[in-house]
């Protein structure tokens, strides 16, 4: 990555609770305003200013989850100047209010909030395989097609993958509508030896900046690969349930498709339920 965009990134994570204007972020990168936020957008499929945001609302859920100030004191702690405009950022951003997110982050999170709703002309479907990398246990996998290069709310379609350690998993995400979509994965992986819960590792992968194309009635195939989260890589903001990796994956070799129980005709998946996708691959049946 550029060094002057990592600079102004570095500015947004330090400066994030004052009013900053895209002059001042410019300035921090040495660039003219113009050429800055050509370059960033550039570099991150993000405008500085949605970047911005998005960190804003990233540090909003953290001070929501582990403090008892009031929304209202931690909505101008992050850089907002309005509880009105704070709660309807938050709530399209998370797919949750903020006092909804503090009863969820207290009693936790049971499942995702629904994808986006349709009608969608048409739908199609994109498979591959999950991997870690080296030096990490079993893990549980996040997996989601998103208009932007965050992980917020809506998601049009979205997964739960199990990934032994050492070898890929296969998943199939289905019913994806026809457009160009950001796949973004967020995992939790386990460490390795006996103190393995106590080693967690967060993971992201995907093709963030990048989109996948899918049209009606195709299967693209896209592999994802997981790594540790950087400084420039925008924060999770959707309203994840916990993804405790699992003791134990099943695996075989081959990959097939992961076929969810029957919706009725005309239907998407419901709202608000997750499919958790084994490693191993459907039986063909006798």
């Amino acid at each position: 990555m550029d060094t002057a965009v990592e600079r102004a990134i570095e500015c947004i994570r330090e400066r994030y609770g004052e009013p900053l204007t895209l002059t001042e972020i410019a300035e921090s990168a040495l660039l003219s305003r113009f050429y800055f936020a050509r370059l960033f957008k550039e570099e991150t499929g993000l405008t500085p200013g949605r970047f911005l945001a998005a960190i804003r609302i990233y540090h909003a859920k953290r001070l929501i989850e582990t403090t008892s100030m009031s929304i209202t004191e931690i909505s101008y702690a992050v850089g907002y100047n309005s509880l009105g405009s704070f709660t309807n950022s938050f709530t399209a951003s998370v797919g949750v209010s903020p006092s909804r997110y503090r009863r969820l982050a207290r009693d936790g999170v049971g499942a995702l909030p629904g994808p986006e709703p349709g009608p969608w002309p048409g739908s199609g479907m994109v498979a591959g395989t999950i991997s870690l990398p080296e030096g990490h246990g079993n893990a549980r996998v996040f997996l989601g097609a998103f208009r932007t290069p965050i992980v917020q709310h809506p998601s049009v379609a979205s997964i739960v993958v199990d990934v032994p350690s050492g070898r890929p998993s296969c998943y199939s995400l289905k019913d994806i509508p026809e457009g160009s979509w950001h796949l973004l994965a967020v995992a939790v992986a386990d460490g390795i030896g006996p103190d393995r819960r106590a080693r967690r590792t967060s993971l992201v992968g995907g093709h963030g900046a990048m989109t996948v194309t899918v049209t009606d009635d195709s299967v693209m195939s896209v592999a994802v690969r997981l790594r540790p989260s950087r400084p420039a890589d925008p924060p999770i903001l959707l309203a994840l349930p916990e993804l405790d990796p699992p003791a134990t994956v099943m695996t075989h070799p081959g990959c097939a498709s992961v076929n969810p129980a029957p919706e009725p005709a005309g239907r998407r998946q419901a709202a608000g339920h997750l499919r958790v996708a084994s490693a191993a691959p459907v039986p063909s049946g006798p």
